[in-house]
């Protein structure tokens, strides 16, 4: 594991009709391969920003078979990467919350073989004035299990949005060497916190964090907050995309991991 590997980060701005939004990631996972990315990461709810909570659910699909998940299989063999789908909304596996949705990670190889899924475990909730979200109303949350994958050479574990905030659930997973996290972050908490705590998970955790989020105004009148991001494991910011459609990629070095963790071996001194 010495070589570096070419790591991308793809920002959309996601409407509430599926196939635009489909054509829009096509096209800038080409971008992102054409680039000499390995691995490429999609923002939250790449496929649809709905205007309402019925949106996502009219798109739901079954574990295993569905257009969604054809097209992220099919986008990683069609370009030979590792490709971390966002997130997608999947049917919960029983019949007990019909009016509800798994919120789900899917991770192909270059061969369009499925190797991972993670369900987003905290359920987003926030009120301002009159900026309130409730996910809790029509998600489902995944079972409290860390989620991690081997590519390229890495060991990596995924996180969703919200996720961002408990570092604990990063930690659980080991020593990671990458940690992907999809995101839609409202503008208001992003302004505020987005970048600190990716930094943060970056430096607690001695790892790179790549992190593609959803960033600018969609057509419902909603602002998220861009600004996706690959981090190294001193903090430092390799790549950003504020606001706007588009893709951005760095280099990650496991001779910087090593670096770092020698120098600094926080990991080690873990007494809790």
């Amino acid at each position: 594991m010495n070589a570096a590997i070419r790591i991308a980060a793809v920002q959309m701005i996601s409407a509430p009709e599926v196939a635009p939004n489909l054509a829009a990631a096509a096209r800038l996972i080409a971008a992102a391969a054409d680039r000499g990315a390995q691995l490429v990461a999609l923002p939250e709810y790449f496929p649809i920003i709905g205007g309402s909570d019925a949106d996502r659910l009219a798109v739901r699909e079954p574990d295993g078979a569905g257009p969604l998940q054809d097209f992220l299989a099919d986008q990683a063999a069609r370009h030979g990467i590792w490709l971390v789908g966002g997130s997608i909304p999947l049917m919960p596996p029983t019949a007990h919350a019909p009016d509800k949705l798994l919120n789900s990670c899917l991770v192909y190889d270059p061969q369009g073989r499925r190797v991972a899924r993670y369900d987003k475990i905290h359920l987003f909730g926030f009120r301002k004035g009159d900026e309130h979200y409730d996910e809790a109303e029509t998600i489902e949350a995944g079972p409290p299990t860390p989620i991690t994958f081997e590519a390229l050479g890495l060991r990596i574990g995924l996180g969703i949005c919200y996720d961002l905030r408990f570092p604990e659930l990063f930690r659980a997973k080991g020593a990671v060497d990458l940690i992907v996290l999809p995101a839609a972050f409202t503008d208001t908490t992003g302004r505020a916190h987005w970048e600190l705590l990716l930094r943060a998970r970056a430096v607690e955790n001695q790892c790179y964090v790549l992190a593609a989020a959803q960033g600018g105004l969609h057509p419902t009148g909603r602002m998220t907050h861009g600004n996706s991001m690959i981090v190294d494991p001193w903090g430092e910011v390799l790549a950003r995309l504020d606001k706007g459609e588009g893709a951005i990629a760095a280099e990650l070095a496991p001779a910087r991991i090593a670096e770092v963790r020698q120098s600094l071996p926080a990991l080690k001194h873990r007494k809790l």
